[in-house]
């Protein structure tokens, strides 16, 4: 495991001066998304602002929300945004693959619209995007496909067809089914099943290949962060391919952790908060 630069540490254990009239503050959000509004939590940086924003997408169905990340990042001036997709946890709406893909894009606008609003801090021209598992599929997309983002994060980021969506119908709603926990009695997401999953991940397979997005990523910085938890095949490829187009952008690391990184949490906030470190310095942020 790496150590984190000297001036980046004390967010790992220290928490920043406190400043009543500019203090750090956690604020829920109600963000619109296709008719409804998704469940939010904005954590705001200490200091005046505005700040960079990243926003933090979960996985499916997101029983790791990466938190501690959240609170680390933001002790290093950076707000951070997380959402709950439509129909899950509790959510409005109904989950789909192609809805994660919507609501992440309508947090992006909400981060451009609500940053005429003091209070939230929020700078729509310092934006970054990170996702874990799924999360780091949807992170890939959108960053893809919108260029102010800065740049992108993937947590042992899930190529959706290679891992949901093999054509082997049983195998595939099994492997969801692993991931969403509904033959176990859990309901976290509304509107769907294992089944209707894995028939999206297997109809959109070649479509949202990770693969694809690389010549739209190759210009920014990316992280890659993978670990023994047999998702990194769709991350490898991705960045063999974004070294085909231009790979001085791209950080690689590996932890021998699962799929949560239950053993590696500093370690892996180590590995971001690095790359935003780097980010920071090459587009010259202040935060």
């Amino acid at each position: 495991m790496s150590e984190p630069d000297q001036h980046l540490s004390p967010a790992l254990f220290r928490d920043p001066p406190v400043n009543i009239s500019s203090a750090a503050q956690t604020l829920p959000q109600a963000i619109p998304s296709r008719g409804v509004n998704l469940n939010a939590v904005l954590y705001t940086a200490a200091g005046p602002g505005p700040h960079p924003t990243m926003l933090l997408l979960h996985g499916l169905p997101g029983n790791e929300q990466n938190v501690d990340l959240a609170q680390t990042v933001r002790r290093t001036g950076w707000n951070v945004l997380t959402i709950h997709y439509r129909g899950s946890w509790g959510g409005p709406g109904t989950f789909r693959f192609e809805h994660c893909l919507q609501d992440a894009a309508a947090a992006l606008d909400w981060i451009r619209e609500a940053a005429g609003k003091p209070s939230l801090k929020l700078d729509p021209d310092r934006m970054v995007v990170v996702g874990h598992s799924m999360g780091g599929f949807v992170a890939t997309h959108i960053a893809a496909q919108r260029p102010e983002v800065l740049g992108a994060a993937l947590i042992s980021g899930v190529d959706l067809g290679r891992a949901f969506g093999d054509g082997h119908g049983n195998r595939s709603t099994a492997r969801v089914d692993e991931n969403v926990g509904v033959s176990a009695g859990l309901h976290i997401l509304a509107g769907t099943s294992p089944q209707e999953l894995a028939n999206e991940a297997r109809v959109n397979a070649d479509r949202w290949r990770l693969t694809n997005y690389a010549a739209c990523l190759a210009d920014r910085p990316v992280l890659i962060v993978t670990s023994d938890d047999g998702f990194t095949a769709g991350s490898a490829a991705l960045a063999h391919a974004i070294r085909a187009v231009d790979g001085a952008r791209l950080t690689l690391s590996h932890f021998a952790a699962d799929h949560s990184y239950s053993d590696c949490r500093i370690g892996l906030q180590v590995a971001v908060l690095n790359w935003l470190a780097n980010l920071t310095t090459a587009a010259k942020i202040r935060v």
